[in-house]
């Protein structure tokens, strides 16, 4: 399984911004995926995920303001975060992650919530 996240940037604080993941080859496997955020000097947190049976979950931090969301098809799956009411601290590295019966992590799209 490949992962490639984009759509990072910067923005202001209050703002919003979208997340994709698009992930490919073998898909079929999949059991899960999320997303996953690094800020800078603390270790990665977990932000958002589908379990294997399609239910959500999120971080206390983020739940009311970010929403996970995916399409399927045959070739690829992509997964999305929207993030609005963006806070400084929302600001990191987010990363994008799918399991097997092993993990995959994307190569991470950087967030940055400044004015």
């Amino acid at each position: 399984v490949q992962l490639q996240a984009s759509g990072g940037g910067l923005v202001q604080p209050g703002g919003s911004l979208t997340l994709s993941c698009v992930a490919s080859g073998r898909i079929f496997s999949i059991n899960g995926m999320g997303w996953y955020r690094q800020a800078p000097g603390k270790q990665r947190e977990f932000v958002a995920e589908f379990s294997s049976g399609g239910t959500t979950s999120y971080a206390d931090s983020v739940k009311g303001r970010f929403i996970i969301s995916r399409d399927r098809d045959n070739d690829k799956n992509t997964l999305y975060l929207q993030m609005n009411s963006l806070k400084s601290e929302d600001t990191g590295v987010y990363y994008c992650r799918a399991h097997d019966t092993i993990e995959y992590w994307g190569q991470g799209t950087l967030v940055t919530v400044s004015s």
